[in-house]
Order: C-alpha cells, then sequence, then structure tokens
C-alpha cells in the first residue's frame, strides 16, 4: 500500500502547535485581571465589563503590527522583547483616549512553527500586557509553508479599552494658550525602520554589533530597544490634571499625529530644541542626507507621547511624569490658526 499524505508533510504540525499552546497557558494565566471569564483554549475569549463599575462606559479599540522592525529581529535572531513593541503599539494608541486597556490578543503568523521560538515571543508578550496592565485573553497561531522565509514570521495585535463617557479624550476642550507637553521615547519604537534600515545596512554598511561614535548602544540595541509603554503614567496623569488631548506619536511623527487631536480654529507651535533628541537620529540625519522635515515626518525624533494641558499644570505634569519615571518637556503652546495656516508649525 502506498503510504498516505499527512498535513505534516505539507510543512504543518499540529502537533508543534498544540506544544505552543502547553507554553501560552501559564504566560498569559499570569496576565488575567478580575474581568477575564474564561482562559485560553476556546473559541472566543469572554471578557466582563462589571468589575470597572463604569456607569457609562464606552469602548475603545486599536490595532497594530510590528512593521519592518521585525527584520532587525531576524537579522539579530532576538526575539525577547518584540512582543513588547507588539502591545505598545495597541495600547499606547488606546490611552490617548483616556481609556484603560482591559485586553489584548495577538495573531501570529510563520512559516513553520517552532514551538519554543514562539513562546519567546508570546512571553514578551505577556509581559507588554503586564506593564499595560491588560489580560492576554488569546490569539491566533498560523503556521502556513511557502509564505514566510525560513525563520521569519509576523505579527499582529488586538486590544480594547474602557473609559467612563464623561472622562473621554477627544480634544474638544483644547484652546489657545494650552501648553504642549512631550514624553521622551526609548528610541525608534517601531517606527521608520524601513528607512532606517536603508541608512544604516544599505548605505553605511553597518552590522548590528557596530557601535559608533560617542553612542551608549551597539546598533542592534538602539534598533531593538522596546517602545515604551506609556499607559500607567497616562492613566495617572488624567486622575490628577486636566488633561486635554493625547497624541501616539508614531509613523507620520510628530507632524502627523498631533494635528489629529486638535479642534478647528487651533494650531500647534512646536518650539525646535526643546527636547533632547537621542543621538540616532541625528546620525541618521546626517549619513543618510535627510532633510529635516522628512525626519520629523518618519521619527518620533525622542518624543513617544504628547499631552496638552493647561498651561498652569505643565510644570506639576512634568514633575508627576519624573516621579513615576518619564522624562517630561514643555516643547510648545496651542495658538489661534488664521485662515490658510497649517495646524502645526515649529519655530526655532
Amino acid at each position: 500500500m502506498k503510504r498516505s499524505l499527512t498535513y505534516k508533510q505539507s510543512g504543518v504540525s499540529i502537533d508543534e502547535g498544540e506544544k505552543l499552546v502547553r507554553f501560552i497557558k501559564p504566560l498569559a494565566k499570569a496576565t488575567y485581571t478580575k474581568g477575564v471569564v474564561a482562559g485560553v483554549g476556546g473559541f472566543g475569549a469572554p471578557f466582563s465589563l462589571k468589575f470597572k463599575k463604569l456607569k457609562d462606559p464606552i469602548l475603545v479599540s486599536g490595532t497594530d503590527g510590528v512593521g519592518t522592525k521585525l527584520k532587525v529581529a531576524f537579522m539579530a535572531d532576538r526575539h525577547d522583547s518584540i512582543g513588547i513593541d507588539l502591545v505598545a503599539m495597541c495600547v499606547n494608541d488606546i490611552v490617548t483616549s483616556g481609556a484603560e486597556p482591559l485586553f489584548f490578543l495577538d495573531y501570529f503568523a510563520t512559516g513553520r512553527l517552532n514551538a519554543e521560538k514562539a513562546s519567546m515571543i508570546i512571553k514578551s508578550i505577556a509581559k507588554g500586557c503586564k506593564l499595560a496592565g491588560c489580560a492576554l485573553v488569546g490569539g491566533e497561531t498560523a503556521e502556513m509553508p511557502g509564505l514566510y522565509k525560513k525563520g521569519e514570521y509576523d505579527l499582529a495585535g488586538f486590544a480594547v479599552g474602557a473609559v467612563e463617557r464623561q472622562r473621554l479624550i477627544d480634544g474638544r476642550g483644547i484652546k489657545p494658550g494650552d501648553a504642549i507637553i512631550g514624553i521622551a521615547s526609548s528610541g525608534l519604537h517601531s517606527n521608520g525602520y524601513s528607512l532606517a534600515r536603508k541608512v544604516l545596512f544599505e548605505k553605511l554598511r553597518h552590522k548590528l554589533s557596530d557601535k559608533p561614535k560617542r553612542f551608549k548602544k551597539t546598533i542592534g540595541e538602539e534598533l531593538l530597544t522596546p517602545t515604551k509603554i506609556y499607559v500607567k503614567s497616562i492613566l495617572r496623569l488624567i486622575q490628577l490634571f486636566d488633561i486635554k488631548g493625547v497624541a501616539h506619536i508614531t509613523g507620520g511623527g510628530i507632524t502627523e499625529n498631533v494635528p489629529r487631536v486638535l479642534p478647528e480654529g487651533v494650531k500647534a507651535v512646536i518650539r525646535e530644541g526643546s527636547w533632547d533628541v537621542p543621538r540616532i537620529f541625528g546620525y541618521m540625519k546626517e549619513k543618510g542626507n535627510i532633510k529635516e522635515t522628512e525626519m520629523r515626518r518618519t521619527f518620533n525624533m525622542g518624543i513617544g507621547m504628547v499631552l496638552i494641558a493647561k498651561k498652569n499644570q505643565a510644570a506639576s505634569i512634568i514633575k508627576e511624569l519624573k516621579r513615576v519615571g518619564d522624562i517630561g518637556y514643555i516643547i510648545g503652546t496651542i495658538e489661534k490658526k488664521k485662515p490658510r495656516e497649517k495646524e502645526i508649525e515649529f519655530v526655532k
């Protein structure tokens, strides 16, 4: 008799997938909050809002990926922090509305599943969830032979948060005279990596282990520094101050993201030189011959979050940020916008 064909022979190992689930369950359980109704393993992930005791809850959802930062992780064969980036990109978006992230789901896809490697990635996702204070309630693992190169994978995430309707931050209260406060990033975060790789690896021929003059980290360490998760800091500030607007500085930089939270009739005036720009950005600008406007629209330039609040609260906000381990700067002001003026202006 001829040997029968199996799914494993086509490149998909159900056994390896079950092995990964066994790895994941304790990692996910460590992130559970009071709202988790059932653990990993079901077809859906039930979650109760009752424990939050919200009178008029608004759900806020967000989804994102890590982008070509994954290519750097493949180059370094380092997968112990990339999941933090995935969580950060989703929960940092959610908290801009004043919402507290409740739960997170991930999508992990690869050509050939390696349970131990995948568990390292899931472990970093769980770590990100704990940093954000949300539960990892489930996800999807897809093994798709022929779709990905050997050793490569893709990640996507999805998060849901909740906020009391009266505490929803939507930027409507922003007025001329308000202060613009920037919170320092941990580095590139997860944006602009296609340009960064072109400059650092194609034009300059750098290796991950290279350490340019006056750099504190190697190129690999700079690029793989995890995206900072701002959730707990932002939620704390919302309790203490009148935070009128919050912008997550991702793709598009300050240039594109700050205007997204502004109401009609006002503009953001950003003062150049009002914050410390990490050396990696200046290095890429110089060596890559990149214009300042292009840098601002591609990278966060050292600012991961922007807050808009009353001017008389700005100093206290920065003091509180320092107390919780973040670095804040007053980087500009809100002014009245004249007809035909842009919603954001950079001044020296």
